[in-house]
């Protein structure tokens, strides 16, 4: 579907941004009218993250005239692997700021803004507004239903990408257009389905090639050039090196941008999509320990005054990385589907933890479920230990 540009092409280039942009500007789709509405476009990217690195540098690169981006986060040696945008010497920095200077050093004739805050519904519509498009560089359902139901509300498009392990997807959702995000996905997966890429891992090039799809889609719309992803979701398989493009039709009944939305201004996006499951939420009441407490029962077992199984709810490569001394591992989804349940000792209390609390709260509830009245999980889990505990081992 081709569509007309977004932005319009009154701006001017100097000699010098003709020179920086020439390989586009030989481009005959692409040209001094195409660079004159990049630089005239106002990009708002939600993220310096994985998916953020590439498409900043590339924006900036492409000479899209102000960059904005919202991150209120801090560099963590672990983002390195595959957040390009920064560097060894950022890690504790702001990741606005970090990416702020990557991209001034890509392209000093960009304008970027940074907005060192927690995206929510209290600040969204007013931020949206500044700009024209949207990138959605975020990692969580919450943030992309809130991205998704401000764009609509705005009439405004914007570039939507996902990664996990070794796939990807991506698509430009625009509702004046097309479909929405809703439309695709109506609902979130239940709480602790779907891992995050701090769980379940994320190859790092794997965030280049579909952030340098997003910024493709990006140009295309701002240009009009091309045939946008409007109505299209790309879904990249980086083993078998494979892409597939889905038709994604608009859901007249989509509670947003159907033809009687029962969603017409923002809401409640985290208890929307709910970060653990109800019954996890009551499993946990006065049945959580600190790292501390755990500590200190471990240390009476020892002494032969306290004995209790302590079970890492993890995955196996998870517990190669770092493990709380004397855990046993009995992976989450092994309660789930029931088979670990039979194994439980009924002489013994069950302590649970995970890598940071959530897992093992879901755990709980099937634990709980299943007759084990006082078991009890490690609030924090590993990374509180190494934190707290042992800081000698690593985290991830």
């Amino acid at each position: 579907m081709s569509l007309p540009p977004l932005v319009s092409d009154d701006a001017q280039l100097s000699v010098d941004e003709v020179r920086r942009y020439s390989r586009h500007l030989i481009i005959p789709d692409v040209g001094m009218s195409g660079q004159k509405r990049l630089k005239n476009a106002k990009v708002l990217c939600v993220g310096a993250g994985g998916l953020g690195s590439p498409a900043l540098m590339y924006l900036a690169a492409a000479g899209v005239g102000t960059l904005g981006i919202v991150e209120y986060d801090t560099v963590d040696e672990s983002n390195l692997q595959r957040q390009i945008i920064h560097g060894q010497s950022d890690i504790g920095r702001s990741k606005a700021e970090s990416a702020r200077d990557s991209v001034k050093e890509v392209n000093p004739y960009v304008q970027v803004n940074i907005h060192e805050l927690r995206l929510d519904s209290s600040n969204v519509m007013d931020l949206f507004a500044q700009y024209d498009l949207i990138v959605d560089g975020t990692d969580n359902f919450a943030t992309r239903y809130l991205v998704n139901d401000a764009c609509v509300l705005l009439d405004k498009p914007y570039v939507w990408g996902s990664i996990y392990r070794f796939d990807g997807q991506a698509s430009v959702f625009w509702s004046e257009h097309g479909p929405c995000y809703r439309c695709l996905y109506p609902e979130p997966p239940p709480p602790g389905m779907v891992p995050s890429c701090a769980e379940g891992g994320v190859l790092g090039v794997l965030c280049a090639s579909i952030g340098s799809i997003q910024v493709t889609e990006a140009i295309k719309v701002i240009t009009g050039i091309g045939d946008p992803l409007v109505g299209s979701l790309i879904v990249y398989d980086a083993l078998e090196m494979s892409y597939r493009k889905i038709k994604v039709r608009k859901d007249p009944n989509c509670a947003v941008c159907g033809e009687n939305p029962t969603v017409t201004e923002l809401i409640d996006y985290e208890l929307f999509c709910g970060s653990v499951s109800p019954e996890a939420v009551d499993a946990i009441v006065d049945s959580t320990i600190s790292v501390k407490q755990l500590d200190e029962m471990l240390k009476a077992r020892e002494r032969g005054e306290k004995d209790f199984v302590l079970i890492d709810v993890r995955e196996p490569n998870e517990y190669e990385i770092v493990k709380i001394p004397g855990a046993v591992l009995i992976p989450k989804n092994e309660f789930l589907m029931g088979d670990a349940l039979t194994k439980m000792p009924i002489d013994k209390q069950i302590v649970l933890h995970c890598k940071a609390g959530t897992r093992s709260a879901e755990v709980l509830a099937a634990v709980k479920g299943a007759g084990f009245k006082d078991a009890i999980h490690v609030g924090g889990g590993v990374l509180a230990w190494v934190n707290q505990i042992d800081p000698s081992q690593p985290t991830y």
